[in-house]
């Protein structure tokens, strides 16, 4: 008989890590509506995806904070399997969830200070 062989599949630190960053960067995209950051970065001709985003923003900020919730699930499931939990993972999960919370309650601030920074 041929033995049964499992796929593991990847890790769930990666997985916790990718959806870390998915909603760091979901939450990037809903705050472009504050502040447009794609304009800038891609050129003038892009000026119109902050009123595209702007009507996104709610649908964005769902979806970051379904990742950062995935994130910390995955990262709970990895403990209570006995794995250690790596250090730049979880300090990104907690960084991501951060960026969310404060993008949700406090979008201005966020703004502000983003807006602060690329002055100096």
């Amino acid at each position: 008989m041929k033995a049964a062989t499992t796929h593991a599949g990847p890790s769930r630190t990666g997985r916790t890590a990718l959806s870390s960053a998915a909603a760091m960067a979901s939450v990037i995209a809903a705050s472009s509506c504050c502040l447009p950051i794609l304009p800038f970065v891609f050129a003038a001709s892009l000026a119109g995806s902050s009123a595209v985003l702007t009507a996104l923003r709610p649908y964005l900020l769902g979806a970051s904070v379904l990742f950062v919730a995935y994130g910390f699930y995955q990262a709970w499931q990895s403990r209570r399997c006995g794995r250690k939990p790596n250090v730049v993972s979880s300090a990104l999960l907690w960084l991501s969830g951060f960026f969310v919370f404060v993008s949700i309650f406090f979008p201005q601030v966020l703004a502000n200070a983003v807006a602060n920074f690329l002055t100096r």
